[in-house]
């Protein structure tokens, strides 16, 4: 089924079960948040790619974001002055982009289509660095911050989850942004886990470091 849904270009790629925190300020965000609280409806995060010119567009390639996003919902709301909102959302989907229009105030609205959910595949025993390295990184992470409505990432953690870790990692690596995109295209997620687990597995004697 093909819905119409509020598109935001960022310079960053999110998986489902992502969290992103976001400050909105220009006018054609703000209405479009208003407009999603009002009608407790979602939008749509996809990756900026202008930088990137001709890769992974998939069949779009004169639209200035990527094809395959994720459908995200509002969480956490404050409006800390007058036309400034300072959001938490939760990335639940993810989403392909069939065609695109911008509204004269430059807000792009999408018709997009809701992609299968991917399947939750248990952590194999032969792949260990996506939980160990994970575990260091958020204990490091509760200790400076002592609150947990604080943390970067939606509780509780999925530990034994391969998808929820390579998902997680996905976001976070130090890695180009077309190559986080390529990771989300995968509909495969133990390829993704796969993959993560190279990158870890080599990083760690590089002292890889994280966004």
């Amino acid at each position: 089924m093909i819905t119409t849904l509020p598109l935001f270009p960022l310079k960053l790629v999110l998986f489902p079960g992502g969290v992103l925190p976001l400050s909105i300020f220009e006018k054609r965000y703000v209405d479009m948040v208003r407009n999603c609280l009002r009608n407790n409806s979602d939008f749509v995060i996809v990756a900026d790619l202008t930088d990137f010119s001709g890769l992974n567009h998939g069949s779009h390639p004169s639209l200035p974001f990527a094809e395959v996003g994720v459908m995200v919902e509002i969480t956490d709301t404050n409006v800390t002055q007058p036309g400034l909102f300072d959001l938490r959302c939760l990335a639940t989907q993810k989403i392909m982009v069939q065609s695109a229009s911008q509204q004269e105030d430059g807000l792009w609205l999408g018709q997009v289509i809701l992609l299968p959910s991917e399947p939750d595949i248990p952590l194999p025993n032969n792949i260990v660095a996506p939980k160990a390295y994970f575990e260091q990184l958020t204990n490091s992470l509760d200790e400076e911050a002592h609150i947990k409505e604080s943390s970067p990432f939606q509780m509780p953690y999925q530990l034994d989850s391969g998808t929820w870790l390579a998902n997680r990692w996905s976001e976070i690596l130090s890695i180009p942004l077309d190559e986080k995109q390529s990771l989300l295209v995968l509909d495969n997620p133990l390829t993704r886990l796969t993959l993560i687990n190279e990158m870890l597995t080599q990083s760690n004697a590089d002292d890889h470091s994280f966004n």
